[in-house]
């Protein structure tokens, strides 16, 4: 595989895709298929990359210019991608389950030369669009096929000569998910996105013999720019499916050698008896993240299937940043070491390093540029030696192993006392009956905060189980550490991404405590 940027055929400068793009043999090689067998090999997706790369030059979408994509999952999805970089623009990709109102506010700040949504929603984004005096709205079909930026790429040359970009310059804005306020975007350049693929291709073994298995969406930095990128830098292949569904991925698992999830995916997969040490026997590698891996989760696994999953670590600023290893022990409620081109620290609220529990900082080629539009929160987020303050807690061990111990924002202050929610949630996870839990902190007139269990039973229960429940965590944990109340739900609230929504449960429960008081 050549990663010469410059190489004919690829363009100029050392841009995504030219970089990771492959040449030689592999151009026959297909590179995206979906559920019904259609196949696309990476000669003809360099071809149609190109006619739309064309049609958004027609669109007046320059080199700089931000592109926003609001559209289902398809190979065209991917291919506009791609087609994006390739003109020299920058890729605004979006929840599809936004409302309209959501929109107003993500295209408000980013300004996009183009909003390219689904044709069933033009219309009304038509509007929105004039409000906003974007200068232009374009559709692509769920089927990847129909749209009018579909039209306009039809009679366009199959040959485009890419805008040099280099690795400073911008090529993807990620909004976080805005869960302490409006999201803010992460700028990701073409050196952040090409670094950590080359650095994923090489330490999970990727090769052009891997097709992956794909089950993400692809507007969130796992499904796109982890499983896209790593596979394209590999010259392997991606067989597409349009969303998670247990019953569809274990039907097309025989066609795959790896699959990229997270923690719900793998419940559910474990939940299907499909799911058998034969079904998987030919799979190579079971990759988690997104959100945390229960460690019964991950020993369920390995026992039905023989597989032990590598769960990693990563955030929209920064790609991955952690990672267990391919050759190695994949420990349970760990995320790995830190990847070989990550630099790692905890420290206390000073800044100095500590041993124990604190605030992750990392630097690297993987670290974004910065947020958008918005120097002084990047301020507060880079430090001046270039270290990113993740916002995450967690502790390394004798061996370097990272666990993650929550966010930040999560750590209850409850009668002056320090409580890490994960740390309960590990223990409440581990007894028998009980699902999964989720611990926040809820406002308490005399403690400040108290700690609160939020549990999923195994089966169906009551709130009397929480006698016993509490008896069992006596044994485990110091008193202040202990749920003041637990409360049992048929699930945990959680983004698209199998992210538990704490804040969503904090808003909930907010006047438990206050209401006992009267």
């Amino acid at each position: 595989m050549s990663t010469d940027a410059s190489a004919p055929g690829t363009g100029k400068g050392t841009g995504l895709p030219g970089a990771l793009w492959p040449r030689g043999p592999v151009e026959q090689r297909e590179f995206l298929r979906d559920p019904s067998g259609r196949a696309i090999s990476y000669a003809e997706a360099r071809a149609r990359c190109a006619q739309l790369a064309h049609a958004l030059a027609g669109l007046k979408v320059r080199a700089g210019d931000r592109v926003a994509v609001q559209v289902e999952k398809s190979a065209t999805a991917v291919l506009l991608y791609l087609a994006v970089l390739r003109l020299g623009a920058v890729y605004l990709p979006l929840n599809t389950a936004y409302t309209e109102a959501e929109l107003e506010y993500f295209l408000g700040d980013v300004e996009p030369a183009l909003l390219v949504c689904t044709p069933e929603r033009a219309a009304a984004l038509q509007g929105l669009a004039a409000r906003l005096r974007l200068p232009a709205v374009a559709s692509l079909g769920s089927d990847g096929e129909s749209g009018t930026l579909i039209d306009a790429a039809a009679s366009q040359s199959a040959q485009f000569e890419d805008v040099p970009r280099t690795s400073a310059d911008l090529a993807a804005i990620l909004y976080t998910s805005g869960t302490t306020g409006r999201s803010k975007g992460a700028m990701l350049t073409h050196g952040n996105l090409i670094a950590n693929a080359r650095t994923l291709a090489t330490l999970w073994r990727f090769t052009a013999a891997d097709r992956l298995l794909h089950a993400l969406p692809l507007f969130h930095i796992h499904g796109l720019f982890v499983a896209i990128n790593v596979t394209l830098a590999a010259g392997g292949s991606v067989l597409l499916l349009p969303r998670f569904d247990a019953t569809l991925l274990l039907h097309h698992l025989p066609d795959a050698t790896v699959l990229m999830g997270v923690p719900t995916h793998y419940l559910r997969l474990l939940a299907n008896p499909a799911l058998t040490r034969e079904a998987s026997a030919h799979m190579r590698l079971f990759i988690c993240g997104s959100a945390p891996l229960l460690p019964e989760t991950h020993r369920a696994f390995r026992e039905r299937t023989g597989h032990a999953i590598l769960e990693r670590y990563g955030l929209s600023e920064t790609g991955m940043n952690c990672s267990n290893p391919y050759e190695g022990e994949r420990r349970p409620g760990s995320v790995g070491l830190p990847l070989p081109d990550v630099q790692l620290r905890i420290v206390d609220p000073g800044g100095a390093q500590v041993a124990g529990v604190g605030m992750i900082e990392v630097r690297g080629p993987n670290v974004f540029a910065g947020y958008w539009r918005n120097p002084e929160r990047t301020r507060e987020a880079i430090r001046a030696d270039g270290y990113f303050i993740t916002g995450d807690l967690g502790q390394r061990d004798a061996d370097g192993y990272v666990t993650l111990v929550g966010r930040a924002r999560d750590l209850i202050i409850s009668g002056g006392y320090n409580v890490y929610p994960r740390e309960v949630e590990l223990e409440i996870d581990a007894l028998p009956g009980v699902l999964e839990s989720a611990v926040i902190g809820l406002p308490h007139p005399d403690l400040g905060e108290a700690v609160t269990a939020v549990v999923v039973p195994a089966t169906t229960t009551g709130e009397a189980a929480a006698a016993p429940l509490l008896a069992a965590l006596r044994q485990r944990l110091a008193g202040y550490k202990l749920p003041k109340r637990v409360l049992f739900v048929a699930e945990l609230p959680r983004n698209v991404m199998g992210k538990v929504q704490k804040a969503q449960l904090q808003r909930t429960y907010a006047e438990l405590y206050v209401a006992t008081q009267h």
